[in-house]
């Protein structure tokens, strides 16, 4: 997300929307190559025709059906204003026609038997197309003015709008632009760092699918609604056209079409009971291949057939869904029916975007929860077993509730009469809890049978939260206290705060090791002094955090506070000593990268890390009272004990979950540049899933040994964020190419653990907080892949969640 655009990005936008207000009203389209294209100057249709020795192409238009020359193979055609571009097979010959003359009169744009050419793409009166392997762009027709991309700039695909282009970079799959500068310069700052799977151009605007497979569209105006993306689920969406004003997809699931935007003139009604295969559009129409049998079908108000409500089925002849090709199609497969649609042994290869869809990667993963099934079930098996669900969580509240009636009674008698040291107590008189916004637990046992009824289900999870209740916390055996110390006693700890006792740095104070009086083992963390510290009360707040937060948590995946020294303006707080350090120097410390021998150089270690590190955040989300929302997770607040057991610490930034079904707005983001959820840094709204998205961070730090942000590249290289770095490969089941090699490659028993942890991860960092897992979910998912570390298989554990959904 990004901050707030400065005065001069405003005086931007203005210019350019005033630019484009002079613009000719009749933008065209539009897009990439691929089997079917239309113009706009008049309304022309052309497909390259199936079933035939040669793919030739055929056209419509005003009524008439048009075999184009010359009679040869076609591997892909792209239409813009008034002319179309078709790429023979071969890929090293380039033709184009004028579709306002009646004879369609043809020109050789390009003839290079030695630089084959793909990704072909026709704007408004431009085509380019890159060169096959190096990626590098070539032009023609475009006007003088008009940047082009660098010649060192390589990309993975390119598309082509009214007077610009933009295509994805090979490297970083970032979106850069080219063409008329103002609109490309937009277009290209919407996008911004965003990594991009894949990129279709309109009128004057961009969609297409980021790396986490959701839909986003950038302009510099939305005047017909055209930036206005219909809500769907990660990669729900496939194929896109888009024209002037208005934008289309497919649907993956069922190749069902949805528009938007064109000021809701096209229809859905129109199209609802068809699926395509693929969709092109003019600058106010759409077409589309029908899977059914390849015919073509269009609608929208610019198709002059017929009415803006209706669709329009052409008379053309079959058209191929794809080109026919020659290759092994490893990727995904070959196409259905490819024999009859080819001639000879050619066969055309499934979309390459194939490997791009979460909810089939290869292989599998186990589920994920969530995300949850597209189609929700019938209302009423939801409503029995929402109720059911709610009845066990009214259970566990009622007896929670009890525990802590018990726990403040235990406190006035044991802690608050007759303890002789000073304590603090950060209890509040009453205490009240609401729903938690999380599912609550989760069960995973070894058991080789699943239970046999939702009531049994039921009943297991909830054993299982309240024996997570009674291990988890020890506040009936540990008074909510810390101890308060002088400043001399830890003065005298630390031999006066020496630079060799010095062991890091906290959220608002250096960290020391020191041995107390009584032989303890400490950890003491010092604020800052000060005035400009004390002057933004820094300081203060966080050590107001801290010691009311960890005062009253206990658990053996928190680091526990000892106690605590308010004396002048120090203040200090101490720690249980943590013998390993931090996650992070173990990852990213050149001392600890170059020792082969680490104990961290273990999958099986640093998924019980992983697992450690969640269990505590867990708690911190769903048993602490009230709940809490870390706000800094990352791996340096991640410590490792004499055992190598994991411990979240450092709560100088926690604070309380808000009540449930409302946002919490602090005054302003904090956070971690690396590790901040981009929803609450742009949007300043926190909920518990911002710490899952600090998680997924941390996990992807263990997959892949990198650091959150961290430079990439020769000579010192650009910074790239570790969701751009890792993410892309991830989704193409490349995870190998991203592993830190230290580690080395996962054995037998161990690869599907990584692969769990790596599509656990994915869903951690989401754009959006709804679409990432609650902590009980990564619980249940590390400890399903920790078990298979040992040898277990997925079916000898049973999971089962049962999670409450508003929206």
């Amino acid at each position: 997300m990004k901050k707030p655009p400065s005065s001069a990005v405003k005086l931007l936008l203005a210019a350019v929307l005033l630019i484009l207000s002079l613009l000719p009203s009749s933008l065209h389209a539009l897009g990439s190559g691929t089997t079917l294209a239309v113009t706009d100057a008049p309304a022309t249709v052309c497909g390259i025709v199936a079933g035939e020795a040669t793919q030739s192409i055929q056209c419509y238009r005003q009524g008439q059906t048009v075999s184009v020359v010359p009679n040869v193979s076609f591997s892909s055609i792209s239409g813009g204003r008034s002319f179309f571009c078709g790429l023979r097979s071969g890929n090293h010959s380039l033709h184009l026609w004028d579709t306002a003359t009646s004879s369609f009169q043809r020109k050789r744009l390009y003839n290079n038997g030695s630089v084959p050419l793909e990704n072909l793409t026709v704007g408004e009166d431009q085509v380019c197309a890159t060169v096959v392997g190096a990626g590098t762009v070539v032009c023609w027709r475009s006007h003088s003015e008009h940047e082009s991309p660098s010649g060192s700039d390589q990309f993975a695909l390119i598309s082509s709008g009214s007077g610009f282009s933009c295509g994805i970079l090979k490297n970083g799959s970032r979106v850069r632009c080219w063409g008329e500068r103002v609109v490309a310069g937009e277009l290209e700052n919407g996008f911004g760092n965003m990594s991009m799977l894949s990129v279709v151009a309109g009128g004057s605007h961009v969609c297409g699918l980021n790396s986490t497979g959701f839909l986003v569209c950038r302009g510099s105006r939305n005047s017909s609604g055209q930036l206005d993306v219909p809500q769907g689920g990660a990669f729900e969406y496939g194929g896109l056209a888009l024209g002037a004003e208005h934008g289309c997809a497919i649907r993956r699931s069922n190749g069902s079409v949805v528009c938007w935007g064109g000021d809701g003139k096209f229809s859905v009604d129109s199209t609802k009971d068809v699926f395509f295969e693929l969709i092109v559009s003019g600058s106010n129409f759409t077409c589309g291949l029908t899977s059914s049998n390849f015919s073509v079908v269009c609608w929208g108000p610019g198709w002059s057939n017929n009415d803006s409500s209706s669709r329009f089925e052409l008379p053309l002849s079959p058209i191929l869904p794809g080109p026919c090709v020659q290759s092994s199609c490893s990727e995904c497969g070959i196409y259905p029916n490819s024999e009859t649609l080819c001639s000879g042994s050619r066969h055309i290869c499934k979309p390459n975007n194939c490997r791009t869809q979460m909810t089939a990667p290869p292989p599998p993963p186990p589920p994920l929860h969530p995300p949850l099934p597209a189609t929700p079930p019938p209302s009423s098996s939801r409503s029995k077993t929402l109720t059911r669900g709610l009845l066990a969580f009214a259970i566990v509240g009622s007896v929670g509730a009890f525990a802590g009636i018990c726990t403040l009674v235990y406190w006035l008698w044991n802690g608050g009469c007759f303890c002789k040291k000073k304590v603090h107590n950060s209890v509040q008189p009453t205490i009240t809890r609401g729903s938690s916004n999380s599912s609550g637990g989760s069960t995973s046992t070894k058991s080789n049978h699943s239970p046999s009824s939702i009531a049994a289900s039921i009943r297991r999870q909830s054993s299982r939260i309240m024996r997570r209740q009674r291990s988890g916390t020890s506040s009936a055996k540990h008074p909510e206290r810390a101890e308060e110390f002088t400043l001399s006693e830890l003065a005298s700890a630390t031999n006066n705060f020496s630079l060799e006792n010095k062991i890091g740095a906290g959220s608002y104070g250096i960290v020391y090791r020191a041995k107390l009086a009584d032989g303890r083992e400490v950890a003491i963390k010092r604020g800052e002094t000060g005035s400009k510290k004390k002057k933004f009360q820094e300081k203060e707040t966080a050590f107001e955090s801290e010691l009311s937060f960890l005062s009253r948590l206990h658990h053996k995946h928190l680091v526990r506070l000892v106690g605590y020294c308010e004396e002048k303006d120090e203040r200090l707080l101490v720690y249980e000593y943590m013998k390993n350090g931090a996650l992070y120097d173990h990852l990213h410390n050149k001392n600890n990268v170059e020792k082969s021998s680490s104990v961290l150089n273990s999958w099986k270690v640093r998924i019980k890390i992983a697992l450690d590190a969640s269990r505590g955040i867990e708690y911190l989300h769903n048993y602490a009272v009230p709940s809490i929302i870390h706000r800094d997770i990352k791996s340096s607040n991640i410590l490792l004990d004499a055992n190598w057991t994991a411990r979240v610490s450092d709560f100088g930034l926690s604070l309380m979950s808000p009540e449930h079904d409302r946002d919490y707005k602090p005054v302003k983001a904090a956070g971690t540049v690396g590790y901040i959820d981009p929803e609450y840094y742009g949007l300043n709204v926190l909920t518990a899933k911002s710490d899952v998205y600090g998680l997924g961070i941390v996990l992807l730090e263990l997959l892949t040994g990198k650091k959150a942000i961290f430079k990439h590249g020769e000579n010192g290289g650009t910074p790239l964020s570790l969701v751009d770095y890792a993410v892309p490969s991830i989704l193409a089941g490349e995870l190998v190419k991203v592993l830190d090699p230290r580690v080395g490659t996962p054995e037998m028993n161990e690869s599907e653990a990584v692969e769990l942890v790596a599509y656990t991860a994915l869903h951690c960092v989401n754009l959006e907080g709804k679409d990432r897992p609650t902590m009980a979910d990564i619980v249940t998912n590390l400890e399903r892949a920790l078990f298979l570390c040992d040898g277990g298989s997925h079916d000898s554990v049973s999971s089962i969640t049962i999670s409450v959904v508003s929206d």
